[in-house]
């Protein structure tokens, strides 16, 4: 059976306590009155009756005075009776409730925590480090309390779950496609992570406001390959850059000879311009110039 949450009214603090103290001290005038009256008059039988009831009176008026207790904002109370669920209070100040109310405050405040450092495998086999940052709150007292045995152990596990789950699906770095990737896709990833978490910590009560990755790289074992792979593809990125803004500057000079009629040159003197403009563009180094006395063919 499925226990649902609601709201419980109790008693203000402020109201009870007056009559409380009131009621004792009025009971207390009124026995004393009572016995210096009456002492000499009662039985020894008698005595011990009126001393035990007003025992009676006195602890029951101190178990009526535990009942008191406060709430600071945005912490609740589930009231439990005898293992019965009565309800759950969300109002701060100073209350009071039946003394035999076993009552067990939750914080509805926002928690955050950042997980341990896990080390998993990516989708194509590679072993990455990680770590997620959970931002949660519980809005449902009843779920936090009943239906799991330690709600904050709870969220901490199965968001550190979730993360491994998350993290197998995708690969940490696409460099042939624009798939999602951890490392290229963090909005993308995150939205899916919270979207994992909440599903799993939904039967806490727990709203998950944010979710993540606070740490990703790759585990030591790789990192050195990775790392040389990864500048490999930017030295080739960057000589691709290169050639293909060397090629469009060779074709305009051409175009530009043939415009101004500059200089007639047959293919043969094209390739040799192309060439050696290739090389002077494309180069690593400056070029070195070369005085040549002759001719193409000479």
């Amino acid at each position: 059976m499925k226990i649902q949450e609601f709201e419980k009214s109790v008693k203000s603090g402020w109201t009870v306590l007056p009559i409380l103290l009131v009621a004792i001290i009025g009971l207390g005038v009124a026995w004393v009155w009572w016995m210096k009256a009456h002492a000499n008059s009662l039985s020894g039988l008698q005595l011990a009756a009126v001393i035990i009831l007003s025992v009676i009176i006195f602890i029951t008026w101190i178990v009526l005075m535990t009942g008191f207790f406060t709430l600071q904002p945005n912490v609740s109370a589930v009231l439990i009776l005898f293992g019965k669920y009565s309800g759950t209070l969300k109002i701060s100040g100073f209350h009071w409730a039946n003394p035999l109310f076993k009552k067990k405050k939750v914080s509805l405040r926002v928690n955050n925590f950042n997980s341990e450092t896990l080390k998993v495998n990516d989708l194509q086999g590679n072993p990455i480090e990680v770590a997620v940052i959970v931002v949660w709150h519980i809005a449902d007292t009843v779920k936090a309390v009943f239906d799991v045995e330690h709600y904050e152990s709870f969220v901490t596990v199965q968001s550190e779950a979730a993360l491994r789950h998350l993290v197998m699906g995708y690969p940490y770095d696409n460099h042939d496609s624009d798939a999602l990737s951890l490392r290229g896709s963090l909005d993308e990833i995150s939205e899916h992570l919270q979207k994992e978490v909440q599903e799993r910590v939904a039967k806490a009560g727990v709203i998950v406001e944010e979710s993540r990755i606070s740490h990703l790289a790759y585990a030591p074992e790789i990192a050195g390959a990775m790392l040389q792979r990864q500048q490999a593809e930017a030295v080739v990125a960057a000589r691709y850059r290169i050639v293909d803004g060397a090629v469009g500057m060779v074709e305009m000079a051409l175009q530009k000879l043939d415009e101004n009629k500059t200089v007639e040159l047959d293919e043969e003197r094209k390739a040799a311009m192309v060439s050696n403009l290739l090389v002077v563009l494309c180069g690593h180094k400056a070029a070195q110039p070369v005085i040549n006395a002759g001719t193409l063919y000479n």
